[in-house]
């Protein structure tokens, strides 16, 4: 299976910059709907066609050439979010640039750290990052320039500054399509474990993380909406867009995944197909009873980044009014792309297990088990995963050795533990720094949690000081524990030390909205996290959980 799917897609390259002109080509009349103006041209509304978007990326493309952007140099995006990020990177590769792509929810701090790693790149930018996250940020030494996509240079800085707007009715130019070998694309890791890593792409790799959701996504093809509320600095991104315009499907983009916002959006597009962020899903859960329905017309709801917890399928595939919704799931990382997928129905959602992420994609990615010593475990025995595919990225940049370090013998090390059962079928236990001795899997006692205590927003057990498992909540609302619902929900759980009630919002996250463990233990171990203040009479819980 491999050798076929070798020779039959070898020398071909996955290009951002032209995602949109393909599909343009394709029908150009296809819709895309955004939730929220442009930065870089708000007067031209939310509403588009594709092949009105292909000439604003062309447009762009025009004008980066004329502030002097050429082939094979590295264009950093570090702006406000908004879905222009995405259009300005296509422009980006449409001159054969490299794009690196930031996340608008770094801080300064972190930015001019990575922005030093990239050799004197340029800087595209607008006036509100310029002045607010980069505003103590010395870029004189370590960018080329800083172009503006939207906003006044600041007339305080000594970088210099350019505004694509000088350069507007710029020539036009011509696609450059860079070798499928050759670094065409720079994300960052999700930086759950300190300072993100920069993972270099090419198209060839690109092109072999799209095909196996190409054929997964062909039943919807043209015939449903889809919507995705992503971030847009992930590669992910690009794959869907991809798909989804090369099947054209009308799209809907959405930045603002608040539950308010999108009911309003959804109840007015009725999207057949929705992919968000796994923890973005979780406060969707209240959109089942908004409303307006704002979910029934979904025929299927996507997820890659990250394993779902099982009350939230159960909850979204019930808040369809489609006769056979489905829940289709991808585990995957940054540096690989997916890796393994399975679907649930309404019926297979009741009993799903939420550390089963299905079969490793055959033809593209070979998996095994191994232990410390990188010895092949048997089916059902817990160990380190690796993977061997053609859709691994380039290298870290600036961090070869790193990078090699996770290699053995061709084997790229996930850096998760898990399990294969006889079947073939992956269980996905925990990440390997995370692992806490006494509990069998931190994620799956989550899971069970999740699942009995509806009130949960989030749960999360880390390390305490002394190795001990430590219980970190929020809730809907910010709303008190009740005392003897959560002794009863933990009383099946190894020992846990007593919970910790903290704000939704003091909890770290990443782009992707993944909680950012070390950094938590971090925070714990300081005593830095601020327990909910419990309401005169309430009963958050204060005894020792599953004692």
């Amino acid at each position: 299976m491999h050798a076929l799917v070798d020779r039959v897609t070898r020398g071909n390259g996955f290009y951002i910059g032209e995602i949109f002109h393909a599909a343009a080509r394709r029908d150009a009349t296809t819709r895309v709907t955004l939730d929220r103006p442009l930065h870089w041209a708000p007067e031209r509304g939310c509403d588009f066609t594709v092949g009105q978007l292909a000439d604003q990326i062309d447009e762009l493309a025009a004008r980066l050439w004329a502030a002097g952007v050429r082939p094979t140099e590295r264009v950093v995006l570090y702006k406000s979010d908004n879905f222009d990020i995405a259009l300005l990177a296509c422009a980006t590769a449409r001159i054969g640039a490299v794009p690196v792509l930031l996340s608008p929810a770094l801080d300064g701090t972190i930015a001019g750290i990575l922005l030093g790693r990239l050799d004197h790149p340029w800087l595209l930018t607008d006036a509100t990052t310029l002045n607010g996250a980069l505003h103590d940020t010395d870029l004189t030494t370590i960018v080329r320039t800083v172009l503006l996509s939207a906003g006044r240079p600041p007339t305080d800085r000594a970088v210099n500054t350019v505004t694509l707007a000088s350069h507007t009715g710029a020539p036009r130019r011509d696609p450059v399509f860079l070798h499928p070998r050759q670094p065409s694309l720079i994300t960052h890791s999700s930086g759950t474990t300190g300072v993100p890593k920069l993972a270099v792409h090419c198209p060839e790799t690109g092109w072999h993380r799209l095909i196996p959701q190409r054929i997964v996504s062909w039943p919807i093809r043209e015939r449903e909406t889809a919507a995705l509320c992503m971030t847009f600095v992930h590669s992910r991104f690009y794959q869907a867009l991809a798909m989804f315009l090369g099947h054209g499907n009308p799209l809907v983009i959405a930045v603002d995944p608040d539950p308010a916002a999108i009911a309003t959006l959804f109840t007015r597009t009725r999207p057949g197909y929705i992919e968000t962020h796994p923890n973005t899903y979780i406060d969707w859960e209240e959109l089942a009873d908004a409303p307006g329905a704002p979910l029934s017309t979904v025929r299927v709801f996507g997820a890659t980044f990250d394993a779902m917890h099982p009350r939230t399928i159960q909850r979204l595939l019930a808040a369809s009014h489609r006769k056979r919704p489905l829940f289709v799931q991808f585990y995957g990382q940054s540096e690989i792309g997916p890796m393994a997928g399975r679907w649930y129905t309404r019926r297979t959602a009741r009993t799903a297990d939420g550390r089963c992420v299905g079969l490793p994609l055959p033809g593209f990615i070979s998996m095994r088990v191994v232990d410390s010593t990188g010895r092949r475990l048997r089916a059902g025995r817990t160990g380190h995963l690796e993977v061997r595919s053609r859709t691994r990225i380039l290298t870290y940049l600036g961090e070869d050795e790193r990078f090699a370090s996770q290699l053995h013998d061709g084997w790229w090390r996930v850096g998760d533990m898990g399990h294969l059962t006889r079947w073939g079928l992956l269980h996905l236990m925990d990440r390997e720094v995370d692992r806490i001795d006494t509990m069998d899997s931190n994620l799956a006692a989550e899971d069970l949690l999740m699942g009995r205590l509806e009130e949960l927003r989030e749960v999360v057990i880390v390390a305490g000081p002394a190795g001990e498992p430590v219980p970190v909540v929020a809730t809907r609302a910010e709303s008190p524990l009740d005392t003897r619902r959560w002794q009863q929900a933990t009383a099946d759980l190894p020992p846990m030390a007593p919970v910790l009630h903290v704000r939704y919002d003091d909890l770290p996250r990443t782009s992707t909205r993944k909680i950012q463990r070390p950094e938590l233990v971090r925070l714990l171990h300081q005593d830095r996290l601020r327990p909910v203040a419990a309401p005169h009479g309430s009963t958050a819980p204060d005894q020792t959980a599953g004692a």
